[in-house]
């Protein structure tokens, strides 16, 4: 589901300052990759499993997070793989693909840490759902 098939996407919801805050963390633990290889799966997943229960609005921020995480996971482990199957030739097309995933990578949760901090429902793009 997408954001425009879901009606209560982008409209604020009447969220606790607190659970605005921890949905920000779940998607801004993404960056705890850069202080530990695995951070950026267990930081949205230790939200989801802290507080799902607590918090709808915080266990769908994190749920998202984490499908985004896994799905960017997957797309670098296959672009690797692509390019060790083509001997290196095939860097030609994962370079591209990679830069292009990174900055993806980098905006996509600044953008729904800021959404998160208005209280309002994000859906990552081109993201699996793996995690329901």
């Amino acid at each position: 589901m997408n954001e425009t098939s879901n009606p209560t996407a982008g409209v604020p919801v009447a969220v606790s300052g607190d659970e605005r805050n921890w949905a920000l963390l779940a998607h801004l633990s993404t960056f705890s990759f850069f202080f530990s290889v695995i951070g950026f799966i267990l930081g949205p997943l230790i939200v989801w499993l802290v507080k799902r229960e607590q918090s709808p609005f915080v266990a769908e921020h994190a749920k998202e997070a984490l499908n985004f995480n896994i799905t960017v996971a997957i797309a670098f482990v296959a672009l690797v793989a692509f390019t060790i199957m083509t001997l290196g030739i095939g860097v030609i097309l994962t370079w591209p693909a990679g830069v292009a995933l990174f900055i993806a990578w980098v905006a996509l949760p600044i953008v729904a840490a800021i959404r998160a901090s208005e209280g309002v429902a994000y859906r990552y793009p081109f993201t699996l759902r793996l995690v329901k």
